[in-house]
């Protein structure tokens, strides 16, 4: 057995053994397909106020300019599925992915244990590890890698277990061997999530209108929420699983078995007027370890304030 074919193998077992759902490798380069796209959703103003979209348009292209002397792209799925629910059908809701301590620590630790075992293990080598950090155009690689494909909804789909997962990478500058297997797109004639979208951001299939996500509205967009958003926001106060809940594919979905997403009573309970009166030190609380932080308190006032009033 060839070293990167070995490599490969270990990497593989490894990263499942580390609680990642699934793992798939490509070769480190261009994205030439996906450029005009980019430029074009950039051109439409897509991006809405998320600025950074702009910047280092090369780097989201290219990996080989965020690592020097990159040779691998490892593509990873960390689940985050929960079935539970906010026990309050009436209080303002939360997406899926925030329900527990914010997933960005938790699997950025999970991967630099990958990389820390991948440098004893296999060798000294050159790598980064990205969660939703960095200029790389995460979906494009996972297909890549044969982890799904792109769902209508714009997120990526696995035929064995629907969407709700975490995307992450490992660039590294070792040789292992590419997947190369795209994953057959399984969407059909199907029309849920476009169907399902309360602010019909799904302008065409796979295209996304980030500025008229409620997932912008309620965490991007740090300006005063529009008006003509009024009465569209279907009752979210952060984020939005709306296109994910409707997929069929989603039936297939597992629950997550990493305590750390596991959410807490509290957020679960609260009642619609709980919502409509927590204070700031109760936020502080509730959302300790949390994505919510980032709206801070004022912001998840606000979108509270705007769906409830």
């Amino acid at each position: 057995m060839n070293n990167a074919l070995r490599n490969t193998q270990l990497i593989k077992m490894k990263a499942k053994e580390i609680g990642f759902f699934d793992v798939g490798f490509s070769k480190a380069g261009f994205l030439e397909t996906e450029a005009p796209k980019l430029d074009h959703w950039l051109s439409k103003n897509m991006h809405g106020q998320m600025a950074y979209m702009q910047n280092h348009f090369d780097k989201r292209l290219d990996p080989r300019l965020l690592v020097d002397g990159a040779k691998s792209v490892v593509s990873l799925l960390f689940n985050y599925y929960s079935p539970l629910k906010q026990t309050d059908d009436t209080a303002p809701k939360i997406s899926k992915y925030a329900y527990g301590n914010d997933y960005h620590d938790v699997v950025k630790r999970k991967l630099h244990e990958l990389l820390n075992w991948i440098s004893e293990n296999i060798g000294e080598i050159n790598g980064r590890a990205f969660v939703d950090s960095a200029p790389i155009l995460e979906r494009a690689w996972a297909v890549k890698s044969g982890l799904g494909w792109i769902g209508k909804n714009g997120n990526l789909i696995n035929k064995g277990s629907g969407s709700y997962y975490f995307l992450c990478e490992l660039i590294l500058d070792i040789e292992l061997i590419p997947d190369n297997l795209i994953a057959t797109n399984h969407c059909g004639t199907c029309t849920a999530c476009i169907d399902a979208c309360p602010t019909q951001a799904i302008v065409s299939p796979t295209v996304v209108d980030g500025s008229k996500c409620i997932s912008y509205f309620t965490i991007e967009l740090k300006d005063a929420l529009p008006m003509e958003a009024r009465g569209k926001l279907d009752n979210w106060m952060f984020g939005c699983d709306v296109c994910q809940d409707v997929c069929p594919w989603n039936r297939f979905a597992k629950p997550n078995t990493e305590p750390a997403f596991t959410p807490s009573k509290e957020l679960l309970n609260f009642t619609k007027q709980d919502w409509m009166e927590i204070t700031e030190d109760v936020f502080k609380t509730v959302f300790k370890k949390s994505p919510v932080n980032r709206t801070k308190y004022n912001g998840l006032k606000r979108n509270i304030d705007f769906i409830t009033n």
